[in-house]
């Protein structure tokens, strides 16, 4: 019996610990393919107002062309026909230019032609005296700004991080906030909706956020200007899509009694449009705006980002020809490709990649998910222990002992008599003719005698038994060591 603990204790040690990865692995298996899945479909969304502004210094008419504003912010695709959901106030600028705008193009278009001029017929070079440069300056801009033309040319385009660029439109608008009705007054929901031409694009899939409850995990997706303007970072790495993580820490309303929904999520100017994405990839709501510290030049404080739920979006979306679907035959090949590569298909994974890189091109993660897959077939891994085969055939081999020990007690004790069964014999009047058949030292040195047996030593038994009286139908016992 001992045999047979020590294999039921091996079993149990086995299935305690034939899990492989721990809960806490495969949860980071699951965040990964979720961001992976997520990240090809977050694009950056330029807003650009070129201009051209004609004006006279003094020396005849011409032509300037100030350096355009721009504007960048973050969008993502909700159909893969090209239809891009992001900010209206990462487009407002292209979409409906406000004054400030034009007047400051017109103000860089004077000051970079006429106060150059005006300095040059004085022989002063530019910083060379700030106080006459500043004079000048004004001057310019009370003489010639009043005169000056303008014509604006803006435009939206979307950059994919394989660096391709798109031009887009404005399909569908509703404005953030309104400058005309005060800084802190929303007159829309703050959304705008782009097309591209395109066609089997990544795209998202909305979540349901009513399901969404304070603490859930979520992750911001976007391109914060400060890596965007990073000076030790290559121009590829710069249009990757970052993520910075969270959850959900409260559900408020904007001045106009619209839901929002608040999260720690780190965010930066340049995420406004991103995604909010859930554990399962799917988008849980649109980043709005953020928080800033008291001041003229307040900066962002952290931890407190507002965030439009992913059910005003579909509202939003309504009438428009954007399929909610989440179909793509991209996302069907990028997403076979994940699945494979986490479950160890390295072959499969890299079919599915190779795939998904032919519908659009060079993308970042494609390429890396592709050369992981491509490496693991050169150099496949060890193979795992087999746990399960190993369990099973400990457990069978536990099983056998196991039987094999009962098999051998019964064989050893099918003849035994137990007391309860000599009553019974007793009491059914036939009584058994019991032998003593006790090794002849354990017979001297024990006090305890049977009434009615017969003594026979082994030896006694082997060489004499023939000669015993027996009654047919007579049961006989042997008591014995």
């Amino acid at each position: 019996m001992k045999q047979a603990a020590l294999a039921t204790s091996l079993v149990v040690w086995l299935l305690a610990h034939a899990g492989g990865p721990g809960p806490g692995a495969e949860s980071v298996a699951s965040v990964q393919e979720a961001i992976l899945r997520a990240k090809p479909a977050t694009v950056l969304v330029i807003a650009e107002v070129a201009s051209e502004v004609t004006l006279d210094c003094g020396s005849g008419s011409t032509r300037v062309s100030p350096p355009p504003f721009r504007e960048t912010g973050t969008g993502w695709f909700a159909d893969a026909s090209g239809w891009i959901v992001t900010n209206a106030h990462v487009v407002q600028a292209a979409h409906a230019p406000p004054r400030w705008l034009v007047a400051q193009q017109a103000q860089s278009a004077v000051v970079g032609a006429c106060v150059a001029e005006a300095l040059a017929r004085r022989g002063i070079e530019p910083g060379q005296r700030p106080e006459v440069e500043e004079q000048v300056k004004r001057g310019a801009l009370a003489r010639v700004l009043p005169r000056a033309k303008i014509e604006l040319a803006p435009a939206v385009s979307v950059l994919l991080s394989n660096g391709i660029r798109l031009a887009a439109k404005v399909a569908k608008y509703s404005p953030p906030v309104s400058v005309e009705g005060g800084p802190g007054v929303m007159s829309g929901r703050d959304l705008a909706l782009l097309q591209v031409e395109a066609s089997d694009m990544p795209v998202f899939r909305l979540a349901q956020s009513r399901n969404v409850k304070i603490g859930d995990p979520i992750r911001i997706l976007g391109f914060p200007g400060v890596v965007l303007s990073h000076e030790l970072l290559n121009a590829s790495a710069k249009v990757e899509a970052s993520v910075t993580n969270g959850a959900v820490s409260g559900f408020k309303q904007d001045v106009q009694n619209q839901a929002v929904i608040q999260t720690d999520a780190p965010a930066a100017w340049g995420n406004s449009g991103g995604p909010v994405v859930g554990d399962r990839g799917e988008v849980v709501g649109v980043l709005t705006f953020v928080s800033l510290a008291p001041g003229p030049e307040g900066s962002i404080v952290q931890g407190f980002n507002f965030v439009i739920p992913s059910d005003a979006v579909r509202e939003f979306l309504g009438g428009t020809p954007v399929s909610l679907d989440g179909r793509s035959a991209f996302n069907e090949a990028w997403f076979t490709g994940l699945r494979r590569l986490f479950s160890g298909d390295a072959k499969g994974a890299a079919l599915a990649f190779r795939e998904a890189n032919r519908l659009l091109p060079d993308l970042p993660d494609v390429k890396r998910a592709l050369a992981e897959a491509e490496d693991k077939i050169k150099n496949p891994p060890p193979r795992p222990f087999p746990w399960a085969a190993a369990t099973g055939a400990v457990t069978a081999l536990s099983l056998g002992v196991f039987g094999g020990l009962m098999g051998l007690r019964w064989r050893r004790n099918r003849f035994r008599v137990p007391p309860s069964q000599l009553v019974r014999l007793l009491e059914a009047g036939s009584a058994p003719l019991v032998l003593d058949v006790r090794a002849q030292s354990a017979y001297d040195a024990s006090p305890f005698r049977i009434p009615g047996s017969i003594r026979l030593s082994p030896d006694e038994l082997r060489s004499g038994v023939g000669s015993l009286r027996v009654v047919p139908d007579r049961p006989v016992l042997a008591y014995c060591t």
